[in-house]
C-alpha cells in the first residue's frame, strides 16, 4: 500500500507509549495498534485531529505517501 503509518516514529519521538497516547485521544489501545501497524484502511479525521494535537504534529508527521513501483514488465510493454 502507497501510504505508511509512521505513528511508532513519533511516539519514540516523543517518549508515549500507545496505551497513553490512546487515553489521552479516547481510542481504545487496539485500534491504535491497527493504525499504527499500518492495518487500518481509514482513518477519521476527529481521530487524526486528536492525535496531531496530543503529539504537537503535523498529519504527514504520522501518514506518508511512497508509491509503488511500477511493474518491469507493464513499463516495457
Amino acid at each position: 500500500m502507497p501510504i505508511t503509518v509512521n505513528l511508532d516514529v513519533v511516539l519514540a519521538q516523543r517518549k508515549m507509549r500507545l496505551n497513553t497516547l490512546a487515553e489521552l485521544v479516547d481510542i481504545t489501545p487496539q485500534n491504535l495498534s491497527v493504525l499504527k501497524t499500518g492495518k487500518a484502511k481509514a482513518i477519521r479525521f476527529d481521530t487524526l485531529e486528536k492525535i496531531c494535537q496530543v503529539l504537537a504534529c503535523q498529519p504527514g508527521d504520522i501518514l506518508a505517501y511512497a508509491p509503488d513501483e511500477p511493474d518491469v514488465a507493464s513499463v516495457e510493454s
